[in-house]
């Protein structure tokens, strides 16, 4: 780990890190491993470190001067999930970072995003989950990809936080369309009993708090099904911890 550290020192000297926002290259912030020197400080005093205040249930945003903590969407029909912690809007610059990250193999950024989310978790999460897991993929997407985006975010998270991570808990069982592609009322069908969770693992789930690891939360359909599916195998609470989450302008 000593020498690892050296190493990305001498390579930071040598070739100093670009920020991926505005392309210039700036001084290390901390190493590679953390994912913060992939900012330079002032995209990350300008993007990342802005204060915004959010739904505790779902994230989407809420006026500044509003005093309660849950929106009305969620107040008159409330999610399975308890939860939801987000870093930033699905707006630019992010929506093109994820883009990279999650059609371009920029695999990078999954430590960023993970350490972005666990900044903005210890400041917001009253309790902490016990137990991290990605959503999973479809096996044919899985294989056209080559990777599980969320994993990738969740092995990042997972570190950082001190929290075991269980890849597999969460199971992909209906080969669906990819969700950006449908309609809002077309969703809920298209997820409905999409996910169970892995025999060897149903055990890790009872009465205990399950955090579920995405890119994106959009409507949030996907994040409700999968709570479904762990409050039926006995989780005590399901918080989601997502990077970016789609305003409600662009739903």
């Amino acid at each position: 780990m000593k020498f690892k550290k050296i190493a990305d020192f001498l390579l930071d000297a040598c070739l100093p890190p670009c920020c991926v926002l505005c392309g210039e290259t700036h001084k290390l912030l901390e190493f590679t491993s953390s994912g913060n020197n992939l900012l330079c400080t002032a995209c990350r005093a300008d993007f990342f470190l802005q204060p915004s205040k959010r739904c505790a249930r779902c994230a989407l945003p809420l006026p500044s001067n509003e005093a309660a903590k849950i929106c009305g969407d969620c107040l008159q029909q409330a999610p399975y999930f308890d939860a939801t912690c987000a870093v930033c809007d699905y707006v630019p610059p992010f929506d093109e970072l994820i883009v990279q990250f999650k059609f371009h193999r920029q695999l990078h950024l999954a430590a960023l995003f993970a350490a972005s989310l666990r900044d903005r978790a210890i400041e917001q999460a009253d309790v902490l989950p016990d137990l991290l897991c990605p959503v999973p993929l479809g096996r044919l997407r899985l294989c056209e990809r080559g990777y599980n985006q969320s994993l990738e975010i969740t092995r990042h998270l997972s570190k950082f936080l001190g929290i075991p991570c269980q890849p597999e808990l969460l199971v992909r069982i209906k080969e669906t369309l990819p969700q950006s592609s449908l309609p809002q009322e077309a969703r809920h069908h298209n997820l409905r009993d999409a996910f169970t969770t892995h025999p060897e693992w149903q055990h890790t789930i009872e009465g205990r708090h399950i955090g579920v690891i995405d890119d994106v939360m959009t409507t949030g359909t996907t994040l409700n099904e999968t709570a479904v599916c762990l409050k039926h195998y006995g989780a005590k609470k399901v918080s989601n911890f997502v990077f970016a989450r789609t305003p409600r302008n662009k739903l």
